[in-house]
C-alpha cells in the first residue's frame, strides 16, 4: 500500500512540473536569439584570389518587428527576436562566417560584410551578394505535456559579378519542426539556427565559383 502511494506521489509530482513546464502563463517579454553558429573549419589551403562581399539582406517580411511568438497552455505569449532585432544584418553575417571557414569546393574564402552606406565597385571586390529576406520566423505552441515548436525562412540570393557584370540570383527556403517534452528557448534558437544553416547549405550546393564569378550549377 505504502509503495502503490509513494509512486502514484511520484507520478503526480512529474505530471505537475510537466504541466508547469508546458505552460506557465506569459507575460508578453521579448526573448532574444543569438543564431551564431561555431563553424567548422575546412582543412588549410591556399585561399584563390576572389573578394567577395555580403550586403546586408533586404528584410521584406510582413512582420518585421518579431520573428514569431510562443502561446503558453495557461495563456499569454512570449514574443522571439534575433539578437539586435535585425534579421538582414544576422544572415548576412551567418554567410560571411560560413564562407570564411568552409564555403564553396570545401575551402574557405575571403569574405567580408559591406560597409554601411559603401558602394562596392570592382577595386574592392570580385563578386557582391545581398538577398531579400522573404520569411524568418520561429514560432513555439505549448500543449498538454508538450511545446511543438516551429521554423521557416525563405530568401532570395542574388550575386553579382562585378568583372563581366552578369548576376545570378536563386530563391531557397526550408522549414523544421520539433516537439520537445521540456521547453527552454534554447530550442527555438537552435532550431531557428539549423534551419538557417540548412538555408546557407542549399545555397552553396545549387552555385559555384568560377573564373572570379559565381555560377548556379546546372
Amino acid at each position: 500500500m505504502k509503495q502503490t502511494r509513494g509512486r502514484l506521489g511520484v507520478g503526480i509530482v512529474i505530471a505537475a512540473s510537466l504541466l508547469v513546464g508546458a505552460g506557465c502563463a506569459g507575460t508578453g517579454k521579448t526573448v532574444y536569439l543569438n543564431l551564431q553558429q561555431k563553424q567548422a573549419a575546412a582543412q588549410y589551403q591556399e585561399p584563390e584570389p576572389v573578394r567577395i562581399v555580403i550586403e546586408t539582406f533586404e528584410d521584406r517580411r510582413l512582420e518585421k518587428n518579431r520573428l514569431g511568438l510562443r502561446t503558453h497552455l495557461w495563456g499569454g505569449v512570449t514574443y522571439f527576436n534575433v539578437v539586435g532585432e535585425q534579421p538582414g544584418d544576422v544572415i548576412a553575417q551567418a554567410l560571411v562566417d560560413r564562407l570564411t571557414a568552409r564555403g564553396w569546393k570545401d575551402r574557405a574564402w575571403t569574405v567580408r560584410v559591406a560597409s554601411s552606406g559603401a558602394v562596392t565597385n570592382l577595386n574592392d571586390a570580385d563578386i557582391v551578394i545581398s538577398g531579400q529576406l522573404l520569411d524568418f520566423s520561429a514560432n513555439a505552441k505549448s500543449r498538454l505535456f508538450s511545446t511543438v515548436v516551429n521554423t521557416s525562412s525563405k530568401m532570395v540570393i542574388t550575386a553579382r559579378n562585378l568583372g563581366d557584370q552578369s548576376t545570378t540570383t536563386r530563391g531557397v527556403e526550408g522549414a523544421q519542426r520539433d516537439t520537445v517534452v521540456w521547453f527552454s528557448e534554447n530550442d527555438v534558437q537552435q532550431l531557428l539556427a539549423a534551419t538557417l544553416k540548412d538555408s546557407i547549405d542549399r545555397y552553396l550546393v545549387d552555385t559555384t565559383i568560377e573564373q572570379k564569378a559565381l555560377r548556379q550549377v546546372h
